[in-house]
């Protein structure tokens, strides 16, 4: 460990230009860089670390012989694993010191294949690897890599590939066992994507995503290039996943078309005419697998947070019978080849996530993996409570509470805000959230503010553009609806939020500031027109598309008047910010301006810089350092009893 005063990194031109300049001190222990954040305590630590001894396992796909591919972590970093059957050993296949948590198995091969990226950048490059661990490069180096598809007989793979600073995605194909004769096989506009090939290997379906709300589907003729629109091309609908059906003459998919949320339907490829599998369906369908032999759909349902499994025949559209799962979110679903049984996983508020299998004849249920809670005594792990609060504009936020078990007197509270926009709060297992409610004695709430996936697409738009600021609004009724609660103390409040929830959590903090005691912010967006101009080419037409256009006069007003950066002179409580060296996504620029302009005013800020992480915290030992330092930063904010 290093110990010495220095001045702010990167943000050092920005704090010589202040007549505030003040040192601040500097640690370097292993990849992390704290200034001005002070040292945890051993003790700290000691409690701290089995939240993120936790394991975890999540399904990844069948092998032929019925073993399954799973991603574990035993080490530093989640890998692939194999399970030759319920309860057995897990394998390890992959050993890096990168996160490999995505692998799809080659059709008639005992290999898989699976991405690797650097450092957090997300400059994925694809590999092929057997169950000796012999590998073999798919992808071009200098290429960003990603959505691998294999056909029926594994004798052909695709993928989705784009260069530095292109928004344009290229649809690649190669022989799996010829790599290095891999080409161009589409020449994309926008961000595409395959989704399957069809039996024949003369088709590939592909998807255009423009925005959570506008996703496009075509079929490419390999022959000929020819793309052919799957559905209508009069509307903006959004498609999520897609397959063909009925020999290839038909494609399924998830749709919102005509309704606030997606479920599945089927499109006649020669007529173009739409089915509803599920006409009433009444919470929006977020995956699907269709079996082997095309007759069953299984597909995920999202209710108010939780997953159900639904399974429909295909030419019917008739339920069947499903499994029984316990109360959590789904994390993967797949048949196995025979399509006999469903692989997949299921995280739990109280247990960290497992594998299952369910068998569609007997309707048994079984459970592969037993994964372990690094020591937590399961009878603290505290269950979520679902509400739903008034805002300004008298629509209903829904939003989950944790409290601590026996507390009594005012709970100190703590808001968590999630990222996206277009994301949602989930109640999965949480080690953040479980240590906050045990080791903080505080209440946790998780509010979806307008603009969350789960409610419909009317709420998902509810804050696009000019509009952003409102679902900050969602947050201040949040604080009104914690100030009318008996057991919940209004004048002990923080607010976290990670990327978007980032700038959620910046901008809770210019509005808000005298009725919160201290602010998390984590690699969250400062200013949206830096953010912008910043941010990986390939993603900067599809934040456009959820954000506005920074190049439009009229938007650009706009970002100005609600730049975090440009109201820090409101932020008055002492604020905690992270950042990932290496994220494309939100540049650490973002998070660097923030931190100058704050200390320049002279607002306290504990900033902590990741050399080795990208967009999040992904390294066991990282996690264990950051999340024990968020946990002293939130002690020192809300001095919650002892």
């Amino acid at each position: 460990m290093v110990l010495r005063t220095v001045f702010l990194g990167t943000g050092l031109a920005l704090l010589m230009a202040s007549s505030a300049l003040a040192q601040v001190e500097r640690r370097e222990v292993g990849q992390l860089v704290y200034e001005g954040a002070p040292a945890a305590s051993p003790e700290l630590q000691a409690i701290i670390s089995p939240y993120y001894e936790v394991r975890a396992a999540e399904f990844e796909d069948w092998l032929a012989d019925g073993s399954m591919l799973i991603s574990t972590r035993f080490g530093e970093t989640s890998q692939i694993h194999r399970l030759v059957a319920p309860g057995a050993a897990r394998t390890q296949l992959t050993f890096f010191d990168e996160p490999i948590t995505a692998a799809k198995v080659q059709p008639g091969a005992a290999r898989f294949v699976y991405r690797r990226d650097e450092g957090g950048s997300e400059y994925y490059q694809g590999f092929l690897r057997d169950l000796d661990g012999r590998e073999t490069r798919l992808s071009a180096e200098g290429t960003r890599n990603s959505d691998f598809v294999f056909s029926k007989d594994g004798r052909q793979v695709v993928w989705s590939q784009v260069t530095p600073g292109d928004p344009n995605y290229d649809i690649m194909i190669a022989d799996p066992n010829a790599p290095e004769g891999r080409r161009v096989v589409l020449e994309g506009e926008g961000a595409m994507a395959p989704l399957e090939i069809s039996a024949d290997g003369r088709r590939i379906l592909i998807s255009r995503y423009n925005s959570i709300a506008f996703v496009e589907l075509f079929v490419l003729d390999v022959a000929s290039g020819r793309l052919t629109p799957v559905g209508p091309t009069d509307r903006q609908v959004f498609y999520e996943g897609g397959a063909f059906a009925n020999a290839g003459a038909s494609v399924i998919t998830l749709s919102d078309d005509g309704s606030e949320v997606a479920r599945p339907v089927v499109f006649d490829l020669a007529t173009g005419a739409m089915r509803d599998l599920a006409p009433d369906a009444e919470w929006g369908a977020e995956g699907f697998d269709l079996s082997p032999d095309g007759s069953t759909i299984a597909y995920v349902v999202n209710q108010e947070g939780y997953s159900k499994v639904l399974l429909r025949d295909v030419a019917s559209g008739r339920l069947l019978a499903g499994p029984d799962l316990p109360k959590g979110v789904l994390t993967a679903l797949k048949f196995s080849k025979d399509g006999a049984r469903l692989g997949l996983s299921l995280s739990t508020s109280t247990a960290s996530g497992d594998v299952w299998d369910y068998e569609l004849a007997s309707g048994a249920l079984t459970r592969w993996t037993q994964s372990e809670l690094g020591g937590l005594d399961p009878a603290r792990l505290v269950e979520p409570e679902l509400f739903r609060y008034s805002t300004f504009d008298d629509r209903s936020i829904p939003a989950f509470i944790y409290r601590p078990q026996g507390a009594s007197g005012k709970l100190p509270v703590v808001i968590q805000i999630h990222g996206g926009p277009e994301g949602q709060e989930l109640p999965s297992f949480n080690p953040r959230r479980q240590s906050w409610v045990n080791e903080l004695g505080a209440a946790v709430i998780i509010p979806n503010v307008r603009g969350s996936t789960g409610y419909g697409k009317t709420y998902l738009s509810l804050d696009n553009a000019e509009k952003r600021e409102d679902s900050v609004k969602d947050i201040g009724a949040l604080l009104d609806w914690v100030a009318a609660q008996p057991d919940l103390d209004a004048s002990r409040v923080a607010v976290v939020g990670q990327s978007y929830g980032g700038y959620m959590a910046l901008a809770v903090a210019a509005h808000y500031n005298d009725r919160l005691v201290g602010v998390i912010d984590l690699y969250g967006i400062s200013d949206f027109i830096t953010f912008l101009e910043n941010t990986e080419g390939y993603r900067r037409d599809l934040r456009r598309a959820e954000y506005g256009d920074e190049r439009d006069p009229a938007m650009r007003a706009v970002f100005e008047k609600i730049a975090p950066i440009n109201m820090s002179d409101r932020m008055k409580k002492p604020m905690m910010i992270y950042q990932g060296a290496n994220d494309p996504r939100v540049p650490a620029s973002e998070s660097e301006q923030m931190v100058a302009r704050l200390r320049a005013q002279g607002t306290e800020v504990w900033y902590v810089l990741a050399k080795d992480e990208g967009h999040g915290v992904h390294k066991k030992s990282n996690q264990e350092a950051v999340r024990t330092t968020e946990v002293q930063f939130l002690k020192s904010v809300l001095n919650p009893s002892p």
